[in-house]
Parts: structure tokens; sequence; C-alpha cells
């Protein structure tokens, strides 16, 4: 089914590839089974590897827009290029290192945003809660990935949507001028766009749809762009830029009230054995 073929707003899902075609691949196989039509936007990255000529010989169903650099020019740039290259109204980035395991998947996320609704931004993984420094709170975190447990509901808002996969209206991400790309190479982007999201009132969710994450297939390894040392200290420069930025919206909490207390409870709960085990039975 071509985009033409439907009244729905048509979708860009963008891929930003270098090298390891054999993760694009997979991850090109598994979205064959996408019940919502979409365009296919790929910006490769300098790939030195048979992925130019995968692309060049592209005879898949869906449409192709395909764009290559001559060199590697980072993550959060080529995302921009992809924003360009897209001519959907809604634009799904996705790592090229994922695999797509529910067909609905695109509905749910196109669903979450659609016209109306107080979301700006979904994705398939996130964080509920983002300290003052920026990182995480471990048992806020949110996902969909096979081997977890489902969501507890259909969406589940969030702090921060993840990188591995967001999904935003072509228009928004427009009005909030892209992605920030003055956080370098790699990091940051995804808490910034979801803080930048927020900032405009709307919400930020992740939906339930299960997927594979490989994780880290372009960005480290043999034939990663950028050394492992190199990759930390960027991540942590990225994490330092980002605390300065948006200094004034953390700590960023999602949760309400009462899962908030209990998260609070809960370690206390597990550390403190019951009161009856302590006691012996007098004779």
């Amino acid at each position: 089914m071509t985009p033409a073929a439907t009244s729905e707003a048509l979708v860009s899902v963008v891929l930003i590839v270098h090298n390891r075609l054999d993760l694009t691949h997979a991850c090109l196989e598994s979205l064959g089974q996408t019940a919502r039509p979409f365009e296919l936007c790929v910006v490769d990255n300098g790939s030195s590897d048979e992925t130019p000529s995968y692309f060049k010989r592209w005879s898949g169903e869906r449409r192709l827009r395909y764009q290559r650099n001559a060199e590697n020019v980072g993550l959060i740039r080529a995302l921009n290029q992809g924003a360009a290259l897209a001519q959907g109204e809604q634009i799904c980035f996705l790592h090229n290192d994922t695999e797509i395991l529910d067909p609905q998947w695109l509905g749910k996320l196109a669903a979450a945003v659609g016209p109306g609704r107080p979301v700006g931004l979904a994705g398939l993984y996130g964080a509920r809660y983002v300290r003052r420094d920026g990182t995480y709170l471990g048992r806020s975190i949110v996902h969909c990935l096979a081997e977890g447990p489902p969501l507890r509901a259909p969406a589940v808002e969030v702090a921060v949507v993840d990188g591995v996969c967001l999904f935003v209206a072509k228009a928004l991400l427009a009005e909030l001028g892209g992605f920030d790309e003055s956080y370098g190479f790699f990091h940051g982007y995804d808490r910034d766009l979801s803080f930048a999201v927020r900032a405009t009132g709307r919400r930020c969710v992740v939906v339930g749809s299960r997927f594979v994450h490989r994780g880290g297939g372009t960005r480290t390894g043999p034939q990663a762009p950028v050394s492992a040392a190199t990759d930390l200290a960027q991540r942590r420069e990225a994490m330092a830029r980002f605390v300065r930025k948006w200094e004034h919206a953390l700590p960023a909490d999602a949760r309400g009230v009462r899962e908030r207390l209990a998260d609070r409870l809960r370690p206390l709960l597990t550390r403190t054995p019951l009161i009856g085990s302590r006691m012996r039975r007098r004779p």
C-alpha cells in the first residue's frame, strides 16, 4: 500500500545509518510488517561498507528517499537532514539497531500525537523522572522491550522519550528549531527535544509496542566513528550542556503523587523484614 492510498496523514520513518548493514537490513525486514503506510527516509552518514550499494539497488515496497553524506557528520546533524528530507506531516526517527515486533506500532505512535491531542512527542522507551543532574531515576524507566513486562496502560507519560524512537509532528519540530546541533556528535538530543516539547505545554509519552534493541551497534565497536573513550567524553559534555540549558526545569517528574509515594516506599519495604519474622514464640 502506498501513502497515497489512504487519507491518513503521511508518516516519514527516518533512519540514520553508518555501516553495519546487517543491523539496518534486520530493522528494515521488521518494518515490512508495519500496517500503517509510510515513506522511508535514509541518511547515510558516510558508510564505507555495502550500505550505499544496498540502497542504490533498493527494491523494497516502501517509497525510499535517500541521502548520502561524504563523511560522518554526526547523528544530530543527520537527524536534521532526515527531517528536511522527509515529506510526511509526522516523522518517526528510529534507530537502525532496532527490530519492531508489533505491526501496529506506527499507528499507535501516530494516534498518540494526533490532532487535538495534548501529546507532542511519543516513543517506545523513556523515563518518568529526571534528576537535577540530568540522569534518570532507574525505577522510573518505562519501555516496550521484548524481554520486559508490558506497559500498564496503552500510553504512559514520561519526562523524557529516549532517542531510540522519536515520533513528532514535522511542524512542531520546525517550531522548536529542529534538533540542537550544539550538543555535538551523538548525545543529549533526545533529552533536549523532550524538554523543549514539554516547555510548550505538551506531554511526552511511551506507547505499548514491543521491539528489540540491539544496542549501540553503530556507535561502538570496530566500525564506530569515534573511540569508546571519546564517546564517553562526548556523553559527559552533552549531559553537562543539558543541565546548564534546562536547569530551571530540573528535576522533572511525570509521575502522579501516588506513584511517587509508592516509589519512595518500595525500597524501604523490600529492605525491611516483616516484624513477625523477628519474633519468637514464647513457650
